[in-house]
């Protein structure tokens, strides 16, 4: 079976200074786009058999600059829906709900743009990303890419490994970064995580 390669976007002007950003569609950084060019030696002499982005320009963008060509925006790689927490930080949403937590507690429902998720929503949509994909990992034909966002991409690693979506918690992911799912004995598995060893040309 191939294996599932995980990609963070790189750094967005919002994820520098850990505002909530989920459909708002930044571009990236000087620094994001360093970090997206940094992650090409890695697919370098991959010939991945699917690459699928979020259609959010911060995912369009990474994949291309990874080397990732052909890759199909896919609408279920959104990253979540924060709601009427669009754009605010966990600091300042904590002034009023100092134990709140996205995983635990959720978000408030936003504007027509933004009507927010709950973490069951989320891992609907992750499922429905993985049953696309598996047919492609089983047949064993080459990797499966997925370029898409922090919290989006750490449910869909629980759903995954057969957890809840809230068990995504467990799970931090930095931008600019690849990820492995993989198996064991016919068990699903992280072979790597969260990593970004290759220097920026």
């Amino acid at each position: 079976m191939s294996d599932l390669l995980l990609v963070r976007h790189g750094e967005t002007a919002w994820s520098a200074n850990g505002r909530h950003t989920g459909r708002t569609d930044l571009p990236l950084t000087a620094r994001g786009v360093e970090e997206a060019i940094s992650l090409a030696p890695f697919f370098r002499d991959r010939q991945p058999a699917l690459v699928l982005t979020s259609p959010l320009r911060r995912a369009v963008a990474t994949a291309e600059l990874a080397g990732l060509t052909g890759g199909r925006p896919d609408p279920d790689l959104y990253e979540w829906d924060y709601g009427g927490y669009e754009g605010i930080t966990t600091a300042e949403i904590q002034k009023t709900t100092p134990d709140w937590s996205l995983w635990t507690h959720g978000v408030p429902p936003g504007d027509s743009d933004h009507p927010g998720e709950s973490a069951a929503q989320v891992g609907a949509r992750a499922d429905r990303a993985l049953a696309r994909v598996a047919p492609v990992l089983r047949a064993d034909g080459g990797d499966v890419v997925l370029v898409a966002h922090g919290h989006f991409l750490r449910v869909l690693t629980a759903r995954y490994l057969r957890l809840e979506p809230e068990h995504g918690r467990l799970f931090l992911l930095r931008t600019g970064t690849v990820s492995v799912l993989s198996t064991e004995h016919g068990l699903p598995v992280i072979a790597g995580w969260n990593t970004r060893p290759w220097p920026t040309p």
